[in-house]
């Protein structure tokens, strides 16, 4: 395994005054640089708006999965059609962050961050009001669209605004969204569901971005220091990304890590009901307990893997990791206590070595390629959730009732994707 060392840049550091007054909630924006000195105070107050930004782009993506068995029944249609919706928005995103590399870095980060939010609220509001199938793909597509950059966005304000040393435990607190995410927005989603429709969960959220713009706007830090140092023109950017072989073992590692997820992900709550004897109204426990365990998880692993490597730990829970995803894809009925065991073990696991592995990706990357590196690998990331998703509704197939045929196929080929991502793993190294 390549040795990795993980000191900070002593040169990167710009200097920046804390306002630890207490009459200060909000600090103004500053025109500030990668990586900064600030105060506690300032750093929880940035790691909590991106994490509520992660929220609401993560609960819109996510909220699709458990309302698998819905939107097949709503729309009648088969799962490689819900498939489609979930690739929808992916390649929709996967396109958005590619065309957003040439540009990303040549503009401050909270400016794009605010115009991106919008539009992707725009297009949430458009999922909620669609129809039909077809209305509800091309919303999807919409919202795809805006919401693609905004994880590659604020992954570089962690990396710009974080030294290495904490980059791990800021990457972690951020990325428990995922868990806040499966432990409230998830289940308070199938309610409104309950109480009306799926509609309501998506008028829920565009409401909820809605709240959260405007503290956005007042929260987050002016960044402008990656313009002094980055290249002067767009496709010398992307030249200087793709001529680094480093980053083509950054790119699989992404594509890989992605794919052993996405591949069950999308119609795990589909398979649950359909094959296990999990009742719908059983789903909002199911992701709840697996998102409160991973809420405590995803700090602990944020932590571990400062002090003890995020490759190694990445590489130890991406390994234990293949112990749930076999054993979900090839159960059949179980009573409902041992389903929970198994699928927060899932949870906890497969979402956990998303921490380590983010914090890797970001410390791969010099700080002037930061942004639009990140862009680009998050275009690759969404082309692999959508391929995943895509390609899994193609193995599956609708049995007796509602119940899913090969999904041990789609198991076999996670784990395949989880031992190539530990692989690429084992071959990065940190710069910065």
């Amino acid at each position: 395994m390549a040795r990795r060392t993980e000191e900070p840049n002593e040169t990167a550091f710009a200097s920046a005054e804390a306002a630890p007054s207490a009459a200060a909630a909000v600090f103004p924006a500053s025109e500030i640089g990668a990586h900064l000195t600030l105060g506690k105070r300032r750093e929880n107050l940035i790691v909590f708006i991106l994490a509520a930004l992660q929220f609401v782009h993560m609960l819109d993506f996510v909220i699709m999965m458990p309302l698998s068995p819905q939107f097949m029944n709503y729309f009648s249609i088969s799962p490689a059609q819900f498939g489609l919706l979930v690739s929808a928005y992916t390649l929709a995103a996967g396109t958005s962050s590619l065309i957003g590399a040439l540009f990303v870095d040549r503009f401050d980060r909270k400016t794009l961050v605010l115009i991106l939010f919008s539009g992707f609220i725009v297009g949430t509001l458009c999922c909620a009001l669609a129809p039909t199938y077809e209305l509800f793909l091309a919303a999807r597509v919409i919202s795809g669209a805006f919401g693609g950059l905004m994880t590659a966005l604020v992954l570089s304000i962690i990396g710009d605004v974080f030294p290495p040393e904490r980059r791990g435990t800021a990457t972690g607190l951020v990325m428990m969204a995922f868990s806040i995410v499966t432990v409230i927005g998830v289940p308070l989603g199938l309610l409104l569901n309950d109480l009306s429709s799926w509609h309501l969960p998506f008028f829920a959220i565009a409401g909820l971005g809605l709240a959260i713009l405007p503290l956005a706007f007042r929260i987050l830090p002016v960044l402008k220091g990656h313009l002094e140092t980055g290249p002067t023109s767009a496709l010398d950017t992307l030249r200087a990304i793709f001529r680094e072989p480093h980053h083509w073992t950054v790119f699989a590692f992404s594509t890989t890590t992605i794919m052993a997820a996405f591949l069950i992900i999308p119609y795990l709550a589909a398979y649950l009901v359909g094959n296990t004897g999990l009742s719908e109204n059983h789903l909002k426990h199911v992701y709840g307990v697996g998102g409160l365990f991973t809420l405590f998880t995803a700090r602990a692993i944020g932590r571990y893997a400062d002090r003890y490597g995020k490759d190694r730990v990445f590489i130890a829970v991406a390994a234990l990791s293949t112990i749930p995803i076999l054993t979900m894809t090839h159960v059949g009925e179980l009573a409902f206590p041992v389903m929970l065991v198994l699928s927060t073990l899932f949870f906890i696991l497969v979402s956990g070595r998303m921490v380590p592995g983010l914090a890797l990706i970001t410390g791969s990357i010099v700080p002037r390629f930061r942004g639009s590196f990140m862009s680009v690998n998050s275009s690759i990331q969404q082309f692999a959730m959508g391929l995943a998703s895509f390609g899994s509704g193609l193995i599956l197939t609708k049995g007796p009732g509602q119940s899913l045929l090969h999904f041990n196929y789609v198991g076999y080929l996670s784990v395949i994707s989880t031992m190539l991502c530990i692989y690429f793993a084992s071959r990065m190294k940190a710069v910065a």
